[in-house]
């Protein structure tokens, strides 16, 4: 009976068509499936392959007490293991994503069936998706590709075919930690510890509950529920997270309560390579790390890659006293900005120097690649003249303005920039280190790479050739101006218009008040080749003319170099190299290198000079040109120090040394067409001595600092002066 209803209902053409339809569709989805599974849509990951998953890790950049302060990445991602994931950072995850996760196989087929019947049939967007976080592993992992016809289908074949083959080969705990170390979040940011450190500036295991809901809610939509953009969207969504995990008894009520009532703080930390903390000495570092690491191999024989490889630097750099270096560079350079516009007025030469602009001009790489082109100058000064959007740099507010190149260019001339490195004299440590007032707009490194002369800043290595060779400390000089004939006519002066030119001073009085005409005489009466010899004994390889007039600092020094040979006056005449890098480790911890002090074997003079120059420039902070640390800023720290401003004022300088730190600060103009307007804004006391005071006023008054530390006497008390 039944056979014959059947065959009456086969033989209807209707139902017929439909029965040949069914098998043909069903012929087509099993031979579809087949060709993915055999690689026909592309090539499917092997058992091999995802038992040795390998993913890009970002180099992790440590400062000298292993707090992260950089990174070097292409995907900013930084691997924990499950251990190290709080409990309701799991629970926040599976009951938002995958609350059947421990009951699946990687595809959870009733939360399929759900979106087929209530989200396809019925419409009901609120019924949620059918993605488990094995398959959304799958597709961090390996991605989608794109096809001509039926994309988003072969992708989801593809994941859910991997998504089995990770359950076969990985347990439930594995795959939450392979999730949770590539899943992507706001912000270019891959991985729960780089986002974690990223917007609350802790480690994932220390997350709290509204932290770690607030990171799991932007995973549905990095860009709408980034807290750092959307912050009322990012609430409303970790709400929902906390929801969740209260339905499923994750949390109780009273927790959910008080999580719900917490605001959404964020201590964001942008690991950008142009933004956030040390920048310039990131930059350097990178370029001394790729000439290091060539000299290693993975164990596999492969180079390591900076980018990818997960390596573990740890610096030299005492990330809290680049921040208060930092915040004492922008505090007094965005003050002495304002002064030193307001000082050319109407007459600035970024403004009105025709040949100085027109120079700066032919420098843009605009210019060059217009000029690459044939055009001629006529024509790429009308293109650099057509007005867009430029993002401009300034001390109250960089953003986008719509103005020409050439503008632009005027813009960033006028702008001060400056230079400051502080190390530890024993060693060389690098402790801080600015190398311009923005990486973003300017690039150029100031410490490493600028050789400004260095005014009265020399001074001391004169004085101490002299002394270490017989001159005593109380020898006196006049301070009248003399002509040297054998030198066209030379004739150098003071800064200072009202010194008596009758006047007879001692050493220490000349140094301290950085008197020109003495300085000179001074080096010709030790002789030049003496004093460039002491020169090159403490350290400094760029080259110093046998001219007197390096006496007052013609020569260009790198203030690298001026570091460590100041470091000589606290160091038992012994001169250091900068460092930056202390060790460097794989991701495993194993350690490739490691970095020893560079120390000069030698003291390049005698205890005896040490000990009374070091005298000489404790008298510039307490009495001469750089008294304002005591006077104005009320530093009682033991402090030597020099300024020095060079002719014309193009630079201001400040060498400042304590028991455990040596601090060289320069300030100018990148261009040296355009010096400061007068002595009185220029000079090494104003322009740069600042920046020394107000980093060692923010540290006196840090506990982290110990004020001891800083107050140690330089030099044992002297049985008598000199």
């Amino acid at each position: 009976m039944i056979q014959q209803q059947l065959h009456v209902l086969f033989k209807n053409k209707w139902v017929k068509r439909a029965s040949i339809a069914i098998v043909a569709a069903v012929l087509f989805a099993v031979v579809f499936y087949i060709s993915i599974y055999l690689g026909a849509f592309g090539k499917l990951p092997n058992t091999s392959q995802l038992t040795n998953l390998r993913q890009a890790e970002a180099t992790q950049i440590l400062d000298k007490d292993s707090k992260l302060i950089g990174k070097y990445y292409i995907y900013d991602r930084q691997p924990l293991t499950y251990n190290q994931f709080p409990k309701h950072l799991l629970d926040a995850l599976i009951a938002t994503e995958d609350v059947r996760f421990y009951d699946h196989n990687g595809v959870d087929n009733i939360s399929l069936m759900r979106v087929f019947f209530k989200t396809i049939l019925f419409q009901d967007q609120s019924s949620g998706g059918g993605s488990t976080i094995t398959l959304q592993l799958a597709k961090n992992l390996f991605g989608r590709d794109k096809h001509i016809v039926f994309s988003t289908i072969i992708n989801k074949v593809k994941e859910a075919i991997v998504a089995k083959r990770i359950e076969k080969i990985y347990s439930k705990q594995e795959i939450l930690t392979l999730y949770l170390n590539t899943v992507p979040f706001p912000d270019n940011t891959y991985g729960i510890e780089s986002a974690a450190r990223k917007f609350f500036n802790v480690s994932a295991t220390n997350l709290t509950l509204p932290q770690a809901a607030t990171l799991v809610g932007t995973l549905k939509a990095n860009n709408y529920y980034n807290p750092r953009r959307n912050l009322q969207s990012s609430t409303t969504r970790r709400n929902v997270v906390l929801k969740q995990m209260l339905k499923y008894n994750y949390i109780d009520q009273n927790q959910f309560t008080q999580a719900k009532q917490k605001p959404i703080i964020l201590d964001y930390q942008s690991f950008n390579h142009d933004l956030g903390l040390a920048p310039y000495f990131r930059a350097q570092l990178k370029k001394e790390l790729a000439t290091t690491l060539q000299a290693y191999k993975k164990p596999n024989g492969e180079a390591y890659d900076l980018y990818k490889d997960g390596l573990i630097v740890h610096t030299t750099l005492d990330s809290q006293m680049q921040k208060y270096a930092e915040q004492a560079m922008q505090s007094h350079l965005s003050k002495l900005q304002q002064d030193y516009e307001a000082s050319y007025g109407d007459k600035a030469p970024w403004q009105t120097n025709k040949k100085l602009i027109d120079k700066a001009i032919k420098t843009l790489p605009e210019y060059k690649r217009f000029e690459a082109m044939d055009l001629e100058h006529e024509q790429i000064i009308d293109s650099l003249s057509i007005k867009h959007d430029v993002q401009l740099f300034d001390w109250s507010e960089t953003k986008k303005h719509n103005i020409s190149t050439i503008d632009s260019l005027k813009h960033h001339l006028k702008f001060l920039n400056t230079g400051m490195i502080a190390l530890d004299p024993k060693s060389g440590a690098i402790r801080s280190y600015i190398g311009g007032i923005d990486y973003r707009f300017y690039k150029y490194d100031h410490v490493a790479q600028s050789q400004r002369q260095v005014g009265s800043t020399f001074k001391p290595f004169a004085y101490t050739a002299a002394i270490d060779n017989g001159m005593k400390p109380c020898t006196y000089f006049p301070v009248r101006a003399v002509t040297y004939t054998n030198v066209d006519d030379w004739t150098p002066t003071n800064a200072s218009e009202t010194e008596d030119p009758h006047l007879n001073y001692t050493l220490e009085t000349a140094l301290s008040n950085s008197i020109n005409t003495i300085a000179v005489k001074v080096l010709n009466k030790v002789g030049i080749p003496k004093v460039i010899e002491l020169v090159k004994k403490l350290g400094i390889t760029s080259e110093i003319p046998e001219q007197p007039s390096i006496a007052l600092g013609t020569a260009g020094i790198t203030l690298k170099e001026m570091a460590g040979a100041f470091a000589s006056y606290v160091n038992q005449g012994k001169s250091v190299t900068p460092y930056l890098i202390t060790k460097i480790a794989d991701k495993n911890g194993t350690v490739l290198a490691e970095y020893n002090p560079k120390i000069a074997e030698e003291a390049a003079y005698t205890e005896y000079t040490r000990e009374v120059v070091l005298e000489m420039m404790k008298a510039t902070v307490d009495e001469g040109t750089a008294a304002r640390l005591r006077t104005t800023y009320g530093l009682s720290n033991d402090i030597a120090g020099k300024t020095g401003t060079t002719q014309d004022n193009k630079d201001g300088w400040f060498i400042g040394i304590t028991p455990r730190l040596i601090s060289v600060t320069w300030v100018g103009n990148d261009d040296y067409a355009v010096g400061f307007k007068s002595t009185r804004i220029g000079q090494g006391a104003n322009a740069a001595l600042p920046i020394f005071a107000k980093l060692y006023t923010k540290m006196n008054t840090d506990t982290t600092f110990d004020r001891n530390w800083w107050r140690h006497e330089l030099l044992p008390a002297l049985n008598q002066r000199y």
